[in-house]
């Protein structure tokens, strides 16, 4: 339907709380209203949509970010309200398994555990279900700066490329940007000639995305507050640092971490949410890839955990999480419009309760 789209938004939470809520957006007016949930998953922290927008993954990752193994689950969508029907299930061989996302054929799903520090990869099903995890690979090392942050492995995002070619996921504890191989055909991932790309130390890497019209790749730091800019060779995979910007004012002196980074589709701002000054940095993207800082507004909300961005690139959405198991007060999803002229935000309607919103997809 024109000027309408499904948005599913994941609560991860305990008990009842727990749910991916689907909801309609009419992108006219910004307004969401919700149309069901589906509450056959406990704690969902990220999803991830198939490329025919039939089938939709989801994370499963405990509260407690310790103890018990995650798994990824695959749902079909059906009917105009996008209710969710689980096909099933399969784990994730780690511990916090904090990220998902699917090749551009449909054909495999990448997941990334946060707390054992490993990525992995599954082969889809003709019916959208997920086969057993087809390749597994532990990352090893620690970057120690932060001791209490960085005293392992912790891949926190596995990226597909928009080629299908390269995954490249962003390790906080050692510092790194790996990059690999995926043949989606067999799911399988094969480290890069260049493996790694490092971060300042104690950067602490988080989510990276890819610049929508080919040539750059932008990864977040979470504890050093800042963005990093890679000129990407899409044959190769090859990254080469070009820009390190921070996210935040120069007189702000609290504690803060960034979370989520995003790129319109027209490839002209780049958008990054700060957890702590709770708020939304907006770039302009120049024609060599490199930032230049726009604004830094409020994101209605505490600690944003998440962005989306309509395909028209007229809105944005954030999610302001509140905190993992805190009480849902505070816990947002706000649709913002973007001036086409600056990139800067204005807030559509008010915001909209959602018990600790972590990941917002557009269908």
């Amino acid at each position: 339907m024109a000027n309408q789209h499904l948005i599913f938004i994941t609560s991860c939470a305990a008990g009842d709380d727990s749910a991916i809520t689907v909801f309609n957006l009419d992108t006219k007016s910004g307004a969401l209203k919700q149309l069901n949930r589906c509450t056959d998953i406990g704690s969902p922290f990220f999803i991830a949509l198939s490329p025919n927008r039939k089938f939709l993954y989801s994370t499963h990752t405990p509260g407690d970010f310790e103890g018990e193994t995650g798994y990824v689950a695959a749902f079909a969508i059906r009917g105009e309200g996008g209710e969710l029907h689980k096909l099933n299930q399969q784990p994730a061989n780690g511990l916090t398994t904090c990220y998902v996302d699917v090749d551009p054929s449909g054909k495999a799903v990448v997941v990334a555990n946060y707390s054992s520090g490993s990525v992995g990869s599954y082969s889809v099903k003709s019916d959208g279900s997920l086969g057993k995890m087809a390749c597994f690979i532990q990352h090893d090392g620690a970057s120690m700066v932060d001791r209490s942050r960085q005293e392992a492995a912790h891949a926190h995002c596995a990226v597909v490329s928009p080629n299908g070619k390269h995954m490249f996921a962003c390790d906080l504890g050692i510092d790194q940007v790996l990059g690999y191989a995926l043949d989606a055909e067999s799911a399988q991932l094969t480290p890069l000639d260049q493996r790694y790309v490092r971060t300042i130390g104690g950067a602490g890497p988080r989510h990276l995305t890819y610049h929508s019209q080919g040539g750059y790749v932008y990864a977040n730091n979470e504890l050093a507050n800042s963005v990093n800019v890679y000129n990407y060779n899409e044959n190769t995979g090859m990254l080469v640092e070009s820009q390190v910007i921070s996210t935040l004012p120069d007189d702000f002196g609290g504690d803060s971490h960034t979370a989520d980074v995003k790129v319109t589709p027209d490839g002209r701002y780049l958008y990054c949410t700060n957890r702590g000054h709770d708020s939304i940095t907006i770039y302009r993207i120049d024609e060599d890839g490199i930032l230049a800082m726009v604004d830094i507004q409020s994101s209605l909300g505490n600690l944003p955990q998440n962005l989306a961005i309509t395909p028209n690139g007229k809105l944005l959405l954030c999610a302001n999480m509140h905190g993992i198991n805190a009480a849902p007060e505070g816990g947002n999803v706000v649709v913002f419009r973007i001036d086409e002229a600056s990139g800067k935000l204005s807030a559509t309607n008010k915001p909209v309760e959602v018990v600790q919103p972590s990941c917002i997809m557009i269908a």
